[in-house]
């Protein structure tokens, strides 16, 4: 039963592969809107939408980034998180009503997320955003969907027949949270907010992350591990501002200032142009 089930999840990876081009073109319209000032706007109900919450919920401490730049908008709210609340996805009018409420407009980008394509929870969001002239991507698993249809960037991952059918919790939640990491990954280093394959903006929020981003700063910034600890204090533990000093051999307030100046890109407040993938390298922490 494992094995069967495990190659069934070992094919949601060719799907997403195949996806690539127009999570390409997602990663576009996200990095723009969020450069100018917009946000990012999650949607999906059951599975999609707590695989939206928490993919939104991990951008604050591995980026950096403000609480409200990704939000999650689930179908039924914070219960949803944790308990099944499925008659939720069956209305087109809560969908648009929930992005009212959190005040989308154009300049945004929503996402809507379901395997179905076609939950009138998402449908009906979509709808809403596309109305007020808001970018709008969908994520399916199936091709001719009505989502597909009416999003600006229509993201399909074929994943196909489930090993319990219809259990779209399995290799079709599997496919859309790795779309969800390469999305929300990809944009943020566009933006600047990763640094070749350093978390550069992680928040140093217990011991752990503390001596990690202390790790990531030496090895940035080339500095030792003395020197780096000393940036870090003089820049109020923020790491970006810390590589900044160490890397242009300035002050914490210049260094506040040239990333103010950037909009938070931190390539270019070292003078550089945004950095358009990722340097993998393999660090053990």
């Amino acid at each position: 039963m494992l094995r069967a089930m495990n190659r069934e999840d070992a094919s949601a990876a060719g799907a997403v592969r195949r996806a690539l081009p127009a999570i390409a073109r997602a990663v576009d319209a996200a990095a723009q809107a969020l450069r100018n000032g917009g946000r990012l706007f999650y949607l999906g109900a059951g599975t999609s939408g707590r695989l939206a919450a928490l993919d939104a919920a991990e951008c604050p401490p591995t980026f950096g980034t403000p609480a409200k730049m990704v939000q999650a908008v689930l179908a039924g709210g914070r219960r949803a998180l944790t308990g099944a609340t499925e008659g939720a996805e069956d209305s087109a009018s809560n969908g648009a009503r929930d992005l009212a409420r959190r005040g989308v407009a154009r300049g945004d980008v929503v996402v809507g997320i379901t395997a179905s394509g076609e939950t009138p929870y998402v449908l009906g969001a979509i709808e809403y955003a596309k109305r007020r002239g808001v970018a709008t991507i969908g994520i399916a698993s199936n091709r001719n969907s009505t989502l597909g249809r009416r999003a600006r960037i229509a993201i399909v991952i074929e994943t196909g027949p489930e090993a319990i059918t219809g259990s779209t919790r399995l290799k079709a939640g599997t496919a859309q949270k790795m779309v969800l990491n390469l999305l929300s990954t990809a944009t943020m280093a566009r933006l600047g907010r990763v640094y070749d394959n350093w978390m550069i903006g992680v928040a140093l929020t217990n011991r752990k992350l503390q001596a990690r981003g202390l790790r990531i700063l030496s090895d940035a910034s080339g500095a030792g591990v003395s020197q780096a600890a000393h940036a870090l204090r003089q820049s109020r533990h923020d790491l970006r501002v810390a590589l900044i000093m160490l890397k242009a051999g300035v002050g914490a307030a210049e260094a506040r200032r040239r990333l103010s100046l950037a909009r938070g890109d931190l390539r270019r407040a070292l003078g550089g142009k945004s950095q358009a993938g990722l340097q993998i390298k393999w660090t053990n922490f």
